[in-house]
């Protein structure tokens, strides 16, 4: 059983996740008690649900709707695996998206436009920022649905082999851990043990993103969590998360977020003329 924590709770319950299962642990059917979303920021697990199967890492959300049954697995790695989770109950999810079919996907893939805000979201439940918990979570919420609706959040198609998907899965927590490092894509796929065409394309069709987009979007979920709770200046959180290029790194950050990793502080901050004016204004 995951160690489950309540952080808030009144129309957006937000839960934290913590799961120590293992390769070899008997999985059990679970009921989505509420519409929901997870941020997952550490590790990786499998979700069985309406028949589809799905592969999370760090950076993805995994969606939920009230009453459906789902089932974790963690078949491809032994360190568990940590979400922040938030439930809404039945008068925000009329409020935000009464229509939106996509509460039943299942999950979606790391995307950009979510992780800054799923960052911000981990550092207000941390208390490490002068956001709260309830605000950074509504604004995950409303993002999600927003993004989503647009089609940008395309779930992958599984038809593959259990060793291909442990591989993949294997080889993006590495990519996570070492995002810091130059990574190239013939280094993966030797240590996956597949060609580099066949490691890009498996990838690709297990989670959802290529192995360089995994890879960006590994520092920039870095650079977002230094941003929000830490002091030290952009060049070197810039460095830290793995860009070595100042310039590359403001204008990355800035296309997938919205604004500045010097604004993104600042709406950590508490700056709700940010928070409200470019984080949460569709692009």
């Amino acid at each position: 059983m995951p160690d489950i924590t309540p952080l808030h709770s009144g129309s957006i319950l937000v839960l934290d996740y913590r799961c120590t299962a293992k390769p070899g642990d008997e999985p059990f059917w679970e009921v989505h008690r509420h519409h929901s979303v997870s941020y997952v920021r550490k590790g990786s697990f499998g979700c069985h649900v309406g028949g589809k199967t799905f592969d999370l890492v760090a950076g993805s959300v995994l969606v939920g709707k009230t009453c459906d049954e789902y089932l974790c697995t963690h078949d491809h790695h032994d360190g568990g695996d940590e979400c922040l989770s938030f439930q809404l109950m039945p008068e925000l999810v009329e409020s935000i998206a009464p229509r939106f079919r996509q509460w039943r996907i299942g999950a979606v893939p790391p995307l950009p436009e979510l992780m800054a805000l799923g960052e911000l979201a981990q550092s207000a439940a941390e208390a490490r920022c002068d956001v709260g918990v309830e605000e950074a979570g509504l604004m995950f919420t409303a993002r999600f649905v927003e993004v989503v609706s647009g089609g940008t959040g395309k779930t992958p198609r599984l038809q593959l082999p259990a060793r291909d998907r442990r591989r993949i899965v294997e080889a993006a927590l590495w990519i996570d851990e070492q995002a810091q490092q130059s990574i190239s894509l013939e280094l993966l796929a030797q240590a996956a043990g597949l060609s580099p065409y066949h490691f890009l394309r498996v990838f690709s069709r297990v989670l959802g993103v290529t192995p360089h987009q995994f890879l960006i979007r590994s520092r920039l979920r870095r650079a977002a969590r230094l941003l929000a709770r830490d002091e030290r200046p952009v060049t070197e959180v810039a460095y830290a998360a793995g860009f070595a290029d100042l310039s590359n790194f403001i204008r990355t950050f800035h296309r997938a977020v919205g604004v500045t990793p010097a604004k993104f502080r600042r709406a950590a901050c508490g700056d709700r003329k940010i928070l409200q004016e470019r984080l949460l204004t569709p692009r």
